[in-house]
C-alpha cells in the first residue's frame, strides 16, 4: 500500500510496524516519524483508524478474557495472511479445517 508519493518513511515500513505504534511499544522518535507519515498519507491513516478500530473493538468484546493459545496462534497466523495479501480460507479460523460434513 502506498499513495505514491515518497516520504522520509516508507509506507512499507509504516505498515509492517503499526502495531508497535498501535501498541507503544516504540521509541518517541519513530512514533514521531509515523505521525508525520500519517498526516503526509491517507491510505496508511485509513489502514491505521481500521487497524486501531479493531483493537478497541478486541479489547472491549474480549479484553477481560484469556485466550487459547491455540486460537491466539490461529488468529495471528490469519492476520499475517491478509497482511501479505494471501488469500485467506473461508474456514472459521477457531473450528480448524472444514469436515466433509461440513462442505
Amino acid at each position: 500500500m502506498s499513495c505514491g508519493e515518497p516520504h522520509e518513511t516508507d509506507c512499507s515500513e509504516v505498515l509492517d510496524h503499526l502495531y508497535e505504534f498501535l501498541d507503544s511499544e516504540m521509541p518517541d522518535a519513530d512514533r514521531d516519524k509515523f505521525k508525520q507519515h500519517f498526516r503526509e498519507c491517507s491510505p496508511c491513516l485509513e489502514k491505521y483508524g481500521l487497524e486501531e478500530a479493531v483493537k478497541k473493538l478486541v479489547k472491549r468484546c474480549c479484553g477481560h478474557d484469556d485466550v487459547p493459545t491455540d486460537l491466539r496462534a490461529k488468529v495471528m497466523g490469519r492476520l499475517d495472511l491478509i497482511r501479505s495479501g494471501q488469500t485467506v480460507p473461508d474456514h472459521d479460523v477457531a473450528a480448524g479445517p472444514a469436515t466433509a460434513q461440513e462442505s
